[in-house]
């Protein structure tokens, strides 16, 4: 009996992958890495499934209470993601519990700083804020960050246009990204 408060809701386990498929699927995109700046890294992977799932969030925290209990699952997801690929990395139990708070303190902390710029409609915070968490060991020399920003901005207001049926129904898409959109 326990056990069923550590089991994800079944009803929504087919959602909850297919939502995160999407998410992950739009994040690896090759337009954010060989033109938008993004490294082509496991680091910036995670930034740019970070940025889709931000985005994701923001849609969702205005949404009913399906829409959000799913968009739960899928942090969830997304952390259980995190924990494994910090395994395969080679990372011993006793360090991953280390990491996974190293993880989610970037995770919420990006979610934070996103957010308030994109909320703001403040592109230049929004580039600071790429610049300073895609390249955190040297972002006075990160490529412009400018479409990347802009993608983000012009996909949150998209975002806000879908229904909360298709979030219920895990479907929500993101607008292709190439610089021709932003332009």
């Amino acid at each position: 009996m326990i056990w069923n408060l550590f089991k994800r809701n079944k009803a929504n386990q087919a959602l909850v992958e297919s939502q995160y498929a999407r998410i992950t699927e739009s994040a690896r995109s090759p337009v954010f890495y060989a033109e938008m700046g993004a490294p082509d890294t496991v680091m910036g992977r995670f930034e740019m499934i970070t940025i889709h799932l931000v985005l994701y969030l923001r849609r969702t925290g205005t949404a009913g209470a399906a829409p959000q209990g799913i968009a739960q699952e899928i942090v969830d997801a997304f952390f259980e993601d995190i924990d494994h690929s910090i395994r395969e990395l080679g990372v011993g139990d006793a360090g991953v519990p280390k990491r996974m708070k190293k993880f989610a303190r970037m995770f919420y902390g990006r979610a934070k700083s996103y957010g308030q710029a994109i909320g703001a409609g403040d592109g230049a915070a929004l580039v600071e804020a790429l610049r300073r968490n895609l390249y955190p060991d040297h972002p006075d020399t990160a490529p412009p960050m400018a479409a990347l920003s802009e993608w983000m901005m012009n996909t949150a207001q998209k975002l806000e246009d879908v229904s909360e049926e298709t979030l219920a129904a895990g479907q929500l898409a993101f607008p292709g990204a190439n610089l021709e959109m932003i332009r």
